[in-house]
């Protein structure tokens, strides 16, 4: 092992981006004996050995990265197996070293990590993105048997979030768009708020480094003042504390800067409209004096209406705890406070890790809460219903914080996900409660099972012993384990209960033309069947009753329009192309009010005759549908389309003589067509300009942004995006 401590003696070390082994043995040395710090050094000589030539792409030696992401364990204080783990995690995947070696030298317990976390390399793929969903499924079912497998695959990520710079641009915006969609949510579901914090930090700079820059500037402008008047308020609230005899600490704590920008977007505000940039947090002895707090600090301040949060009494998913209040403080500007005890900051800041259980071989409970353990159960049953892209999608859903508190009759508190129905409380209560669901009592009222919950109702489901999930409701379900339940069991079905499920719901949808499968004829019936690409029509009623197709729409080829001029048979003129797929056969509108472009994520609703509607996902305009959510189409763009989309952007711009002539040019120097322009004049030094563009999609779209970004006179460039009611909607 010479080569091997002469590498890891010189390692770079001492900053928080990578640090080195002195680093790391320094952090496990805090809290583990001293055999144990020694096991900790012999598998950094063993992966150093292992890596021996690799450097990765900032051109340091290989190892330095497992080592790093080894000391981010270290100072959760975890167990020394996955400390060891997190140092050979990729000894696998990038060396000859198989996982029988592994452990042979340090335990099957350690192997067993390494291998839950390695990629899927070895097997062939039909896709990127399916190698991507199979490996993180099979992390994800290997985190239920152990969690330190997500620890480490977290720090892995972590550490390599921190050292992005070496990849390339594109490879970076993946690996943070990534980083924001399921790791950090996955941290923040676990508890690890730290870690959670970075990992967006990190994520929203590598994604949006422009957006990252401006906001990092405004607030070390606004620094220094908020930080003095913050200073008098945290000295106002320990005094008010000690003279209550209540000892605390009172710290001012500065927002992040993705939680800034995702509030931002939230409430469509510049960042001069965020005041509240700024918290205080009070940490206490107990919870009595949580609440005693609370209650001197409201002396102090008046609290906001509508703005306190009991999530000691109701605590979140993930474990988390602590009373949240805005204050109104001085010129009126908002302060929030969180107010916990300490092993409530504890638990805060390092989530599964401050349950740790440091015994040998006592692996039974790592959670702190049944809640989380629950949690980790259902996605045995999740992984159970499709593919590892459904999966995946599953839990990228159900991995954002619950936002909804209902009531079972008995009093017990369910935590659903913002926007969960009747159905959803259901399958919270158990899967055959759902399965056999038929209807619902909220607060004491019947309610159609599609019915939107709000925090505080109580609900009641009634059963009946024959009832059988019905496949609509897969259309407007929002948790995991509801959407995994019901596919589960429709594909459960037997082929001929299929058939039989898919011709009724047919019917009961041609009924709305005044029609049934009868009056519509063979024919028609039969050139649906060959559009669609199916052997038969049983074929088509199956796919109908598996909810694989939607019967609305089925009705819609058949109803009145579809059918043949003739009587003899001949199929139908074939529809013209589109670009949206999933539409085929039907008349399809792109809306206006927020231009969607191939590459936007969409959503589409069925209009009554204007046929499927396509809107961006984040349109203000879709929130009237969302009571309607049988009308709700899942839909994607097609691959290779040829055509060009209509985009409107506005331009806030200096105003100035020749302006609009110098946008326009720029525009038409990205070889795009304008097809329409309106001048708002807002004040004597700016204009508005709209434009309405023809593109080929997003990626055009962002090349002629970043055109018209470059120029000096341009202040605000948006993409229009409907914030009220449009005639166009």
């Amino acid at each position: 092992m010479d080569y091997a401590q002469t590498l890891l003696g010189f390692l770079p070390g001492g900053s928080r981006r990578t640090p080195g082994l002195k680093e790391l043995l320094s952090a496990a040395g805090a809290y583990l004996p001293a055999e144990q710090v020694d096991r900790i050094r012999l598998a950094a000589e063993f992966g150093a050995e292992a890596h021996r030539g690799q450097k990765r792409k900032t051109g340091e030696p290989y190892i330095a990265h497992p080592v790093a992401a080894a000391e981010i364990l270290a100072n959760l204080r975890v167990d020394t197996d996955t400390i060891v783990a997190a140092i050979l995690h990729d000894v696998i995947e990038d060396t000859p070293i198989a996982k029988d070696e592994i452990a042979a030298r340090f335990g099957d317990s350690v192997a067993e990590i390494v291998d839950a976390v390695t990629k899927l390399d070895q097997i062939q793929f039909k896709s990127r993105e399916e190698a991507q969903a199979e490996s993180f499924r099979k992390m994800l079912l290997a985190m239920v048997r152990d969690l330190r497998v997500i620890l480490v695959k977290l720090a892995d990520r972590l550490h390599n979030m921190r050292t992005i710079e070496g990849m390339s641009l594109t490879r970076r915006r993946a690996i943070a768009r990534e980083t924001l969609d399921i790791y950090a949510p996955l941290a923040e579901r676990l508890g690890l708020y730290a870690m959670k914090l970075e990992l967006e930090d990190l994520g929203f700079r590598a994604l949006y480094p422009q957006r990252y820059r401006v906001i990092e500037r405004a607030l070390k402008r606004a620094r220094g003042n908020q930080k003095e008047f913050l200073g008098r308020i945290s000295e106002s609230i320990s005094a008010a504390l000690a003279k209550a005899e209540i000892p605390a600490e009172v710290d001012a704590r500065e927002k992040h800067l993705y939680s800034i920008y995702r509030k931002m977007l939230r409430k469509r505000s510049a960042l001069a409209e965020i005041v509240d940039v700024y918290g205080l947090r009070v940490i206490v002895d107990s919870v009595d004096h949580c609440y005693r707090a609370l209650g001197v600090v409201h002396s102090l301040f008046r609290p906001m209406p509508g703005r306190f949060k009991d999530y000691i009494a109701i605590p979140r998913v993930n474990g988390y705890q602590s009373l949240h209040t805005t204050l109104f403080g001085p010129n009126g500007l908002p302060i929030e406070a969180q107010i916990r005890t300490r092993d409530m900051h504890r638990i805060a800041e390092s989530g599964i890790a401050a349950h740790w259980k440091y015994k040998s071989g006592d692996l039974s409970s790592t959670f702190g809460n049944a809640q989380a353990r629950e949690w980790l159960a259902n996605l045995i049953a999740m992984q159970e219903s499709g593919t590892s892209e459904e999966f995946l999608e599953s839990v990228r859903v159900d991995l954002f914080p619950d936002k909804v508190y209902v009531f079972t009759p008995k009093g017990k508190i369910l935590r659903l996900p913002r926007g969960a129905t009747v159905v959803d409380f259901a399958y919270a209560v158990h899967t055959d409660v759902g399965n056999r669901c038929v209807a619902a009592k909220v607060d004491r009222r019947l309610a159609p099972l599609r019915t939107q919950l709000k925090n505080g109702q109580t609900v009641e489901i009634v059963t009946a012993p024959g009832a059988i999930p019905n496949p609509a409701w897969v259309n407007f379900v929002v948790s995991a384990k509801a959407r995994a339940a019901i596919r589960q069991y429709l594909k459960g079905l037997r082929r001929s209960e299929a058939i039989e499920l898919g011709q009724r719901l047919i019917n009961q949808s041609l009924a709305e033309f005044n029609l049934s499968l009868t009056d519509v004829g063979d024919a028609t019936i039969a050139a649906t069947v060959a559009e669609l690409g199916m052997a038969d029509v049983d074929e088509l009623f199956e796919k109908v009753g598996l909810g694989e197709r939607l019967a609305p729409l089925i009705a819609r080829r058949l109803g009145p329009a579809a059918t043949p001029a003739s009587g003899d048979g001949e199929s139908r003129a074939a529809p013209a192309p589109l670009a949206v797929a999933g539409t085929e056969g039907l008349l399809v509108s792109y809306a206006r009010c927020c231009f969607p472009v191939p590459g936007d994520a969409i959503l589409a609703h069925l209009s009554s005759g204007r046929g499927i509607i396509v809107h961006r996902e984040e349109c203000a305009n879709v929130d009237d549908y969302r009571k309607h959510p049988e009308k709700w189409l899942s839909v994607v763009w097609a691959e290779g389309t040829e055509r060009l989309f209509s985009s409107e952007i506005r331009i806030e711009v200096a105003n100035r003589m020749g302006v609009l002539a110098a946008v326009a040019a720029a525009i038409a120097g990205t070889e795009t067509n304008i097809d329409h322009v309106e001048l708002e004049e807002r004040d004597a030094q700016t204009s508005a300009l709209v434009f309405e563009v023809k593109v080929r999609d997003r990626k055009h779209l962002a090349q002629v942004l970043r055109v018209i970004r470059r120029m000096p006179d341009v202040l605000k460039l948006s993409r229009t995006l409907a914030v009220r009611s449009r005639d166009d909607k």
